[in-house]
């Protein structure tokens, strides 16, 4: 009946933390006479009184003297009450260290994430600082480059005068040779029309006196027939 009342008390003290432990704890207990053996003063466990490896910096789960006080409402001797408050908060503080050892402090949570912090704060240094030299590489990389793409298209334009100096001295060339080839053309040009003028003249001049000659020789004849025919009409008249 003594653990009922504990238990249905300590279900409307409202402290979820470790409840379960304690509640399989408060299953175990089936009479009053139970806790005869808690009745002795040297394993009395009270709220004034806790166990030695219980730590002071640790903050009660439980109102002991509300909770020694309920249980003396209920009828159950004071030495019991005490030493059911005791079972209790020995039971809390259990739970308390087992849940401890799963999770972590506030405390150590804030360290932790300090860590973290700066652990990424010296990866990034460390990124942005690889960045940088692999930047400057580039950056040298790119300017060598750009100083060989540089002196290539220097050496490309110097080709390309020469080769263009040389194609215009060939041209120059070729245009004098022509102009020369041109004039002696037209100098023998000028030859033949002159000494096919010159032989035009001398064969007009030779078809000039052949003239003449033909028109002496005609005139010759037609003189001599007119003799031969004056003569003739002299005869027959006669």
């Amino acid at each position: 009946m003594a653990a009922a009342s504990v238990c249905k008390l300590f279900g409307r003290a409202g402290t979820s933390f470790g409840g379960a432990r304690f509640t399989s704890r408060c299953s175990q207990v089936e009479a009053p006479s139970s806790f005869a053996s808690l009745g002795s003063h040297q394993q009395l466990i009270t709220y004034r009184q806790m166990p030695s490896h219980f730590n002071a910096n640790k903050p009660f789960l439980v109102n002991t003297l509300a909770l020694v006080k309920k249980l003396k409402e209920q009828g159950i001797p004071s030495n019991q009450a005490e030493a059911i408050t005791g079972a209790v908060t020995q039971v809390l503080n259990d739970s308390l260290e087992s849940v401890s050892d799963c999770y972590v402090s506030n405390s150590e949570m804030h360290k932790m994430e300090m860590l973290q912090n700066s652990k990424l704060s010296t990866f990034k240094m460390e990124v942005e600082g690889s960045q940088a030299h692999h930047f400057s590489l580039l950056q040298n990389e790119a300017e060598k480059l750009k100083g060989e793409i540089e002196k290539m298209r220097n050496d490309f334009r110097h080709e390309i005068d020469k080769v263009a100096t040389g194609q215009r001295l060939d041209l120059n060339l070729e245009r004098g040779r022509m102009r020369d080839e041109l004039a002696n053309q037209t100098a023998e040009t000028c030859n033949l029309t002159n000494k096919l003028d010159r032989e035009i003249y001398e064969l007009r001049a030779t078809l000039e006196a052949a003239k003449y000659d033909v028109i002496k020789y005609c005139a010759g004849t037609l003189v001599s027939i007119s003799a031969v025919g004056l003569a003739m009409m002299r005869v027959l008249m006669l």
